[in-house]
């Protein structure tokens, strides 16, 4: 059996290439949008992706699953959830080659059997795979749990509710989790458990970052399993503490349900943008994306650009401040453009028209008389700009500003500003503050771009002047 593990770092998303080595045909368990990484290592192993399956329908990013049905390739999707949470691309779409899995189907792929465990609790729908290697056990090796176990977490309950707002889903969500989480303990310790994220996913919020488990393992060290000791202990535990959801989650669990575009129809191909194009933008109507650091940003941008550096939270800090529609122009050196554009469209956002320079952009700025810039403080400043009619917010988890946080501070998660900003109230004037700057510098850019007066704060915390409440 060919087994390979593939991981996008910065949404911490593990998919899997299974195959079998004695007819070359192999299946992709829960792809990204982008599959010719998967065709091509298949290829070089001579073999042929001959299956695609999800196991459940995504909140974090596109899945491939309809990229590989428009190829011909035959798919498979869980049809366990109520008519809420069905693949409705598929059923409405007779030219598809799919198959619909209930707990207990399996398909094979040549000497491999890809059975399906309906495992609720995350999701309705949500299926894991047990794989055999019929060529040599007739047992499975290991279980593909996509978001149901993760290395010493389970798949947050929550998101129903908290990001794609259904109301009361919470509770219940958990208690059905619990039920699956018994079934989990059930399993054989020696199996192994291939999970669907790593360290740094919003999916739960204490997931680890080695890339595999073993049900044993999980069993004796995983915390959201061990507080199962009784439902109510696990549904308390389960629902403390989870992260806030990234804002294009409901989008992406919306987009993965009535079928994302086709990339043969949408696939970017952002131009570089000369002098004279760069001072043509509007940026109240289109979206410049810096991709530079914190301190570059803030020593010079274009005036309404959005901050979101290359780095492990791209994805997320530019599906949380963009909407799907608005174009997008990215300040990023050139030889990174490729790299941006497939980032970007594994969360949906596909109208990437041109690109920035760094060297242009500063040019520009020569020729236009100058960047804008940002206004910078640290905590010791804080009192005087209160003084002036300042407000702070705090871009901090709740979890976070719960720990203590300066006395009439605002909360919201750098992850759900765009969508919540009405709370800062009317004062238009703001002290922008997270742990040590990165979160804060991010936010400060959507509030300025929105005509805010802001100052942001980029010391540690660890300084905070002003008295805080615990």
């Amino acid at each position: 059996m060919y087994f390979k593990q593939f991981f996008d770092e910065k949404l911490a998303q593990y998919s899997y290439l299974v195959g079998c080595q004695a007819n070359g045909q192999a299946v992709v368990i829960d792809p990204m949008r982008d599959i010719d990484q998967y065709i091509e290592d298949a290829a070089a192993q001579k073999m042929t992706i001959v299956a695609a399956a999800d196991t459940h329908i995504h909140a974090d990013y596109i899945s491939g699953l309809r990229e590989f049905a428009e190829r011909g390739i035959k798919v498979y999707a869980s049809d366990e959830g109520d008519a809420d949470w069905k693949y409705e691309w598929l059923l409405n779409n007779d030219s598809y080659d799919y198959q619909l899995m209930y707990d207990g189907d399996a398909f094979k792929v040549g000497n491999i059997e890809i059975k399906a465990w309906h495992t609720p609790g995350h999701t309705p729908e949500h299926l894991s795979y047990f794989i055999t290697d019929g060529a040599a056990a007739d047992e499975p090796m290991g279980i593909a749990t996509g978001d149901f176990v993760f290395v010493g977490d389970v798949g947050r309950p929550d998101l129903l509710e908290s990001a794609a707002a259904v109301e009361g889903a919470m509770e219940p969500s958990a208690r059905t989790l619990y039920k699956t989480v018994e079934s989990f303990k059930s399993m054989p310790e020696y199996m192994q458990v291939w999970p669907g994220h790593g360290a740094g996913s919003a999916c739960g919020k204490a997931l680890g970052a080695i890339p595999e488990t073993t049900v044993g393992y999980e069993l004796r060290y995983n915390a959201s399993i061990k507080a199962a000791s009784s439902e109510d202990n696990f549904v308390k535990f389960i629902l403390e503490g989870q992260p806030e959801p990234p804002m294009y989650f409901a989008r992406m669990k919306r987009d993965n349900k009535i079928g994302p575009r086709v990339l043969k129809d949408c696939y970017p191909q952002p131009n570089r943008l000369s002098i004279q194009e760069i001072g043509g933008l509007d940026t109240s109507k289109v979206v410049v994306l810096d991709t530079r650091s914190k301190e570059e940003f803030i020593a010079g941008h274009l005036k309404g650009s959005l901050l979101s550096p290359m780095d492990k939270q791209f994805n997320t800090i530019a599906g949380s401040f963009i909407l799907e529609d608005e174009e997008i122009y990215l300040v990023i050196d050139e030889a990174q453009v490729d790299e941006a554009v497939t980032d970007l469209i594994r969360i949906g956002l596909d109208h990437i028209k041109g690109f920035i320079t760094p060297e242009d952009l500063a040019s520009f700025g020569e020729s236009a008389g100058g960047l804008e810039t940002m206004s910078t403080m640290t905590f010791a400043d804080l009192n005087s700009k209160l003084n002036e009619g300042f407000h702070v917010v705090d871009v901090r988890k709740a979890t976070e500003y719960a720990e203590g946080h300066a006395e009439g501070a605002t909360n919201i998660a750098h992850t759900r500003l765009k969508v919540r900003k009405d709370e800062l109230g009317e004062s238009g004037k703001y002290v922008v503050h997270c742990k040590s700057g990165a979160r804060a510098a991010v936010s400060a850019s959507l509030l300025k771009r929105e005509g805010h007066e802001i100052a942001l704060v980029q010391d540690d915390v660890a300084n905070l002047a002003s008295p805080v409440t615990a």
